[in-house]
């Protein structure tokens, strides 16, 4: 991964600028479409006609000096077939059959999505990629994505198939789902937004929406960072990527909004340590023992100055305090020069902000280290909540183990594993049951 994105930058290999077109470019593309020709699904699908012929044809023709205006331009005359296809068989449904078609938009010769064919057609006409229209028609994509009407799941699809330009099989590859399954979740998802003719505009609570796609964009970390639904791979660095590059896009879409400049941060200052998290065998590696030789020096100093743009508006918010902690972490130079007690504290504001027993969780986690076993032991003896979380008896077992109850240690472990099904946690409470079994 690399910061900032990599939009402009021409790729000599032909499959990176496939992927590129379709990561950097088809989002942009697509949302320019959907505004001029006022029709989700025929911008969704010119946009994938344009991807299937730049595979046919770049390797025969070579890449196109500008791949986004090329594309812009395939895609667009993909929505204009489509709509004369349209309109010459409705044209051939009133001949043949007057009394199917009575009373319907095509004796004026429009259509379901407003306006006659040809005035779609020539309001696509004057369409560039890119300048300040372009990005406010990929602020209202994202929106659209994440409008409240859709469930979570569907959300998630939609951002990452629309805006992320990821095909329908490699989503449904990430969260081990059937392509089929996923594909009809995306088809429901657009249904839902043209029947209820959801507009593709900016909101006036533009707060509250933006709210949604940095919840939308922090699952998708998540899952990457700690895939719970993938049993092959741990760590998911394309979806962890693909979250980091989204996010980057509402940032630069929004500078001004500082919580989305706490959630880059975030992302940035967890991916940089990704390398040190799973050892040589595949094994999940604690925060403590990391070699932090392994963690990316430059993107922590990126992560650095993203967080000091967002802290210095004054706007404090729940991503900003998460990225602050994650800063200490990350510039520690050692677990043992690492400020818990400042990371306490700030765990106790999160705590008050949220309201989350999770958090409040990671605080009681933080007050161990900053004072003791004992003192992170009587917290978590405070919680309620977190009975069926396997990480709340984890940290139970490590308070015990460090507190000298090797068999205490053993049961909350052991009742850990048994509350996830993540085949990486479950090896690493394995170890730490043989290590209580090594005490007794």
């Amino acid at each position: 991964m690399t910061l900032p994105p990599v939009a402009g930058r021409r790729p000599a290999d032909l499959q990176a600028a496939l992927i590129e077109l379709a990561r950097e470019h088809s989002g942009r593309v697509l949302a320019l479409l959907a505004r001029q020709f006022n029709d989700l699904d025929l911008a969704d699908e010119s946009v994938q006609d344009g991807l299937l012929e730049a595979a046919r044809s770049w390797p025969r023709q070579g890449i196109p000096e500008n791949p986004a205006g090329w594309l812009m331009t395939v895609a667009r005359n993909k929505a204009v077939d489509r709509l004369r296809r349209a309109a010459s068989a409705r044209r051939r449904t009133l001949a043949a059959a007057p009394d199917l078609v009575a009373g319907s938009a095509v004796l004026d010769g429009s259509d379901s999505a407003g306006g006659t064919v040809d005035e779609r057609i020539a309001g696509g006409e004057q369409m560039q990629v890119g300048g300040r229209d372009g990005d406010e028609d990929q602020l209202r994509l994202m929106l659209l994505c994440c409008h409240p009407a859709l469930d979570r799941d569907s959300q998630v699809a939609l951002t990452l198939r629309l805006v992320g330009g990821l095909t329908t099989p490699e989503i449904a590859s990430a969260f081990l789902i059937p392509a089929a399954t996923l594909a009809q979740r995306i088809v429901r998802a657009k249904r839902k937004i043209r029947d209820a003719r959801i507009p593709l505009r900016i909101p006036d609570r533009l707060t509250e929406r933006v709210d949604a796609i940095l919840g939308v964009l922090y699952l998708i970390f998540n899952e990457g960072y700690l895939s719970r639904t993938d049993n092959a791979q741990i760590i998911r660095l394309d979806l962890a990527d693909q979250a980091i590059r989204l996010t980057q896009l509402l940032y630069r879409l929004l500078p001004e909004n500082s919580e989305t400049g706490g959630l880059l941060a975030l992302q940035v200052f967890h991916r940089a340590r990704l390398g040190g998290r799973v050892d040589s065998a595949g094994e999940l590696v604690l925060l403590a023992d990391q070699d932090r030789s392994l963690w990316d020096v430059r993107m922590i100093e990126q992560a650095n100055v993203i967080l000091a743009g967002a802290v210095q508006r004054m706007q404090p918010g729940p991503y900003q305090l998460q990225a602050i902690i994650a800063a200490q972490h990350a510039n520690a130079p050692s677990q043992e020069s690492t400020d818990w007690p400042a990371i306490a504290v700030l765990y106790q504001q999160l705590s008050a902000m949220t309201e989350s027993p999770v958090v409040a969780l990671n605080r009681a986690v933080a007050v161990a280290m900053a004072d003791g076993p004992l003192a992170g032991r009587a917290l978590l003896d405070q919680l309620t909540g977190l009975e069926r979380y396997h990480l709340f008896h984890a940290a139970r077992g490590e308070l015990q183990l460090q507190a000298g109850n090797p068999g205490a240690a053993r049961d909350c472990f052991t009742t850990a594993r048994a509350l996830t099904e993540n085949p990486a946690e479950r090896q690493h409470l394995d170890r730490r049951v043989a290590v209580c079994d090594r005490f007794r």
